[in-house]
């Protein structure tokens, strides 16, 4: 298994890759919902508010962690979201998900990236250091329909404190269907 940033040039093996899992896992609708939302973070978003994980096996994408920028409109702090996130079936329960997270951190940490955020299961993040928070900590760029869900942590040695919002996400993550 090699993990790499990918830089470009394999929009349509991803945007696959998450469109099969979440069929496998959610059903079809399901997969068409996550596919278009990676093919439109894919297309849309700048590169400099787009940072694209892979897990490889023989050159084939076998998990992905979609993260873009989440600006807070009165904190200098640099976040970004994850959001997607997909391990394909035949991969999952072997640590793929987790070390990628774990590759992705420390990439974005290394970066100089203060806050990660998702909104998941936060037994599947707590693994990676997310735990739970409000969105008076973390302002959420829209409605949550599972506030349980919106997970955050700290990429410095600084514990984290609350961000001054509002918070914007990425165009293409402005779907409340996702939210």
């Amino acid at each position: 298994m090699k993990f790499v940033t990918c830089s470009g040039g394999r929009n349509k093996d991803i945007a696959a890759l998450f469109r099969d899992t979440f069929t496998d896992s959610e059903g079809a609708e399901e997969g068409h919902v996550i596919h278009d939302l990676a093919c439109a973070l894919l297309e849309t978003t700048p590169p400099d508010d787009l940072r694209v994980y892979l897990a490889e096996e023989e050159g084939a994408p076998c998990g992905c962690a979609i993260f873009t920028r989440l600006r807070f409109a009165g904190d200098p702090r640099s976040a970004f979201i994850l959001s997607p996130m997909a391990v394909a079936t035949a991969h999952q329960r072997k640590g793929v998900g987790q070390n990628l997270l774990i590759h992705a951190l420390e990439d974005l940490r290394n970066e100089g990236v203060s806050v990660a955020v998702t909104y998941g299961d936060p037994n599947y993040y707590r693994r990676v250091g997310f735990r739970p928070v409000t969105i008076e900590t973390v302002p959420a760029p829209l409605p949550l329909s599972m506030p349980e869900g919106w997970i955050a942590q700290s990429l410095t040695e600084d514990p984290l404190t609350p961000l001054n919002g509002p918070s914007v996400c990425a165009p293409a993550l402005t779907r409340p269907d996702v939210w």
